[in-house]
């Protein structure tokens, strides 16, 4: 049997969870006999199953099906690392409720419950793009977040600002622009436009062909987004075409600004 020297061990795993069910805490904060941290995330796949088989359907959080991303934690209760999200304060007036510090880094379930008296939320990929972004009145940057966007979804309060998202003009920028939109109905995009392209046209490069969304329409682009993206799938500018938003001049977003 594969886990017969593991066995008691795992019983008094399971017994801890019928006796405290979605206990809310760490793994490392379980106290239970002969079992450490290191063991437990050794095991989590036959744990999963023990524990499906003994916990009432309710004591258990079935949308988290798999043990990725914390799946092991987030059906079970447990408390686990949270996606930091990092920002920064653009209005130097706000800046100072935060005693002058205005890049922050904080766990999603804190910028959940965030209360911050702006109006405008500015989102790009580029880190040096947020670090370098111009002050704004009652405004935040969020950056570097790529596809993992979606940490976005719940944050309630963003639905009560005007979403600005600058992504490169490639695939997958306007993909990742489609994906937010979905979740706020509202979002502008910014310099992801054909003004903005055949500006910077000395600064084109080439987006690699086996990394290029495969997508021929994305379902929450404007009509104008939407036939820039057809026309860079259909290397109607030059094949495999993307722009990055780094190589974009600073004097145009200040210009947009």
């Amino acid at each position: 049997m594969k886990y017969k020297n593991v066995w008691r061990q795992l019983i008094n795993v399971c017994q801890y969870f019928l006796q405290y069910p979605q206990p809310k805490c760490y793994i490392r904060q379980l106290t239970i006999k002969g079992v450490d941290t290191k063991f437990i995330e050794q095991h989590k796949s036959i744990l999963k199953s023990l524990l499906d088989e003994l916990l009432p359907i309710s004591q258990i959080n079935t949308d988290s099906e798999k043990l990725t991303e914390h799946g092991f934690e987030k059906r079970f209760g447990l408390l686990y690392e949270q996606p930091q999200i990092r920002f920064r304060l653009l209005d130097p007036l706000l800046a100072q409720e935060f005693s002058g510090v205005s890049d922050l880094s904080i766990p999603l379930v804190q910028f959940q419950q965030l209360n911050l008296l702006i109006d405008k939320v500015f989102i790009t990929e580029n880190k040096v793009n947020g670090l370098a972004f111009p002050p704004v009145n009652n405004a935040i940057v969020i950056f570097g977040l790529g596809y993992g966007i979606q940490s976005l979804k719940h944050v309630n309060w963003l639905n009560t600002c005007q979403i600005h998202y600058w992504g490169d003009i490639d695939t997958h920028g306007f993909a990742i622009l489609s994906q937010l939109r979905g979740y706020f109905a509202k979002v502008k995009s910014l310099l992801m436009d054909e003004v903005t392209l055949l500006a910077c046209k000395e600064f084109w490069g080439e987006e690699p062909v086996h990394k290029s969304h495969k997508a021929q329409w994305l379902a929450n682009l404007t009509e104008q987004e939407q036939t820039l993206y057809r026309n860079i799938k259909q290397d109607k500018y030059q094949t495999c075409l993307r722009l990055e938003q780094e190589r974009i001049p600073f004097s145009l977003l200040e210009q947009v600004l």
